[in-house]
C-alpha cells in the first residue's frame, strides 16, 4: 500500500554555507521498489559537513542531509522483496544505481554513472522519516542498539572497503582517528593486524583513545611511525597527508584515500612514490561491502563509541565535528513529540 501518512519533520539545508532549518513536510510516498522508514537514529558524517560547505558538486539543494540511517519500515512498495513492515534496516550513502552502465553490470555499482546519494542528491536521515530504495537497505545485526548501528552505515562501510583495498597488509597506518578509524581499528585488530594511529599533532587524548581500542602505536600526523607500514589509510580530508603517508609505507606499499572529498594534494618528489608505491581512492560502496561488513561487525564483537544528540541540535553537532570535539561518532535521534505537536 502507498497511503499518505500525514506529516514528518526534517532538518533541511537550503543551500551551501547555510544553517539547517527545522521544517515540516508532507510524508513521502514510496515508489514500487522503495520503503518508507521511521528513523530511529542517524549518524553524523564528515561528508555531511562537505555538503553543508558546498564541496560536493553533485549535491542538490534543498536537501535533508544524513546517510547513516537506522530505522523501522512502516510502508513498502509493491515490488519490494526480502523486507517486511516492522523490520529494522540501515540506509547507506549510495541510495541507488542505474543498473545498466558498465560498472553496474560488473558488480561495481559504487562507480555507477548515474547514481543517487542519500542526503546529497536525495533526502536523507536528518529527519523523522525517509524513503529509501529497498535494493540499498541492509538488515542490522540485533546486538547493536539503534545508536551504535548508525555509524556502521558509512564510517564502518567506507572503512571496510578501504581495508579491503589494503589487501593482505598486516601493518597499517590510519591517518585521522575519528568515526571511521575507531570502528575499523577494532575490526583490523580482530583480524590480527597491527594498527598505527595518526592524530592531529598534540592530540594526546585522541592518541590515548586509539591505544585503548587496541592500536599498536599512536602519534601525531607530523611523525613517522617506528616501523615501515605495509599500507596507510587516510580518513582525514587533508591532502598533505598523502605525501606524508607515502614516506611512511615501504616499497610496494599502498596509500588509500578514504574520503569523498579531500583538499588538494601538494607536489612531492617522485622518489616518495618510486618503488612501486601506489595511491588509491575509495568511492562509495557496493551491496557486497554492506553485507560482508555488517556480518564482520557482528562476529568481531566491536562496540562503536557514540555520542547521542537530539536531531534539532544538528547544526551544533556539525560544528563539533568540524572543530574535532567529538570522540568516536555523533548520532542524531528524532524527537517524535515534534511530529505529534505539529500535527495537532
Amino acid at each position: 500500500m502507498t497511503t499518505k501518512l500525514g506529516k514528518y519533520h526534517a532538518m533541511q539545508l537550503d543551500g551551501p554555507g547555510r544553517s539547517l532549518q527545522l521544517v515540516e513536510r508532507d510524508m513521502p510516498v514510496p515508489d514500487s521498489d522503495e520503503m518508507l522508514i521511521k528513523i530511529l537514529a542517524c549518524g553524523v558524517c564528515r561528508t555531511d559537513l562537505h555538503i553543508v560547505d558546498g564541496e560536493i558538486p553533485e549535491a542538490v539543494y534543498p536537501v535533508v542531509p544524513g546517510h547513516e540511517i537506522v530505522g523501522r519500515i512502516i510502508q513498502i512498495g509493491e515490488n519490494v522483496q526480502g523486507f517486511a513492515v516492522g523490520d529494522r534496516v540501515g540506509v547507506p550513502w549510495l541510495g541507488s544505481s542505474c543498473g545498466h552502465c558498465r560498472y553496474c553490470l560488473t558488480d561495481h555499482e559504487n562507480l555507477c554513472d548515474e547514481p543517487e546519494f542519500t542526503g546529497c542528491t536525495r533526502d536523507g536521515g536528518y529527519a523523522s522519516h525517509v524513503v529509501a530504495s529497498a535494493q540499498y537497505c541492509f538488515a542490522i545485526p540485533d546486538r547493536f542498539s539503534h545508536v551504535e548501528a548508525a555509524p556502521l552505515l558509512c564510517a564502518g562501510l567506507i572503512g571496510w572497503r578501504s581495508l579491503r583495498m589494503a589487501d593482505q597488509a598486516k601493518v597499517i597506518g590510519f591517518y585521522g582517528f575519528g568515526a571511521a578509524a575507531h570502528i575499523l581499528a577494532q575490526i583490523a585488530v580482530w583480524q590480527g593486524r597491527q594498527i598505527y594511529a595518526f592524530t592531529k599533532p598534540g592530540d594526546l587524548s585522541g592518541q590515548k583513545f586509539a591505544r585503548k581500542l587496541g592500536c599498536t602505536w599512536a602519534g601525531g600526523s607530523d611523525e613517522l611511525p617506528p616501523v615501515e607500514l605495509d599500507a596507510a589509510i587516510i580518513f582525514a580530508p587533508i591532502g598533505p597527508l598523502v605525501p606524508a603517508a607515502l614516506r611512511a609505507v615501504h616499497k610496494g606499499g599502498r596509500v588509500i584515500c578514504a574520503g569523498i572529498h579531500m583538499s588538494d594534494i601538494p607536489s612531492f618528489p617522485y622518489a616518495d612514490l618510486w618503488g612501486e608505491r601506489a595511491i588509491m581512492s575509495v568511492a562509495n560502496l557496493t551491496r557486497e561491502d554492506g553485507t560482508e561488513f555488517l556480518a564482520a561487525a557482528d562476529s568481531s564483537g566491536i562496540t562503536p563509541v557514540v555520542e547521542r544528540f537530539p536531531l534539532t541540535d544538528a547544526n551544533e553537532v556539525l560544528e563539533k565535528l568540524r572543530d574535532g570535539h567529538l570522540k568516536g561518532a555523533a548520532v542524531l535521534v528524532p524527537d517524535y513529540r515534534i511530529v505529534r505537536s505539529r500535527s495537532n
